[in-house]
This record gives C-alpha cells, sequence and structure tokens, in this order.
C-alpha cells in the first residue's frame, strides 16, 4: 500500500512538469569578457581586474567571477603582471 501511496505521487508531479510551459533549463550567461568581445584582458586596467580578485589579493574561481576558460587564462596571466608591474597587490 505504501509503494502505491508513493507510485501516485510521483505521477502527480510528473504532471504537474508537463503542465509547465516554457524551457525548464535556464540558458547559460556569457562570459562579461565574450559579451564585450574582448580578445584578451589587458594588465594595466586595475579597475577590471579588481573586480576579479578578492580583498586578500586571491583570484576569484570560474564558476564565481562568470569567465569562461580562455578569459580565465587571460586574466590570471594578466592579474600576475600587474602584481610583477606593482599595479595590484600580492596578498592583503
Amino acid at each position: 500500500m505504501y509503494d502505491k501511496d508513493r507510485d501516485r505521487d510521483r505521477d502527480r508531479g510528473r504532471e504537474r512538469d508537463r503542465d509547465r510551459k516554457g524551457p525548464r533549463f535556464h540558458d547559460r550567461t556569457k562570459c562579461r569578457f565574450c559579451r564585450l568581445k574582448l580578445g584578451e584582458i589587458d594588465y594595466k586596467d586595475v579597475q577590471t581586474l579588481a573586480k576579479l580578485t578578492t580583498a586578500q589579493g586571491k583570484m576569484f574561481s570560474r564558476k564565481r567571477s562568470g569567465n569562461c576558460a580562455k578569459h580565465q587564462r587571460s586574466a590570471r596571466t594578466a592579474v600576475k603582471r600587474a602584481r610583477i608591474m606593482g599595479l595590484l597587490q600580492f596578498c592583503g
């Protein structure tokens, strides 16, 4: 008897899903640099690089920053160059 109740509840959930209109999943948001159609990130653009780092100077992950793999690599290189030039801090 318990299994029948569970199956009936599961079927109701499927019916509810079928009644919904529109896509179930949202489109992925594009990387901010892809939206601006930038090839590489400039190490001299300190304001943009500061948004990609924490107050301690650590870089945000791709998931947190929302960058694609290509631009995350470019950002990492730009941050390293900016740190060496003295434009960004190495640590807090």
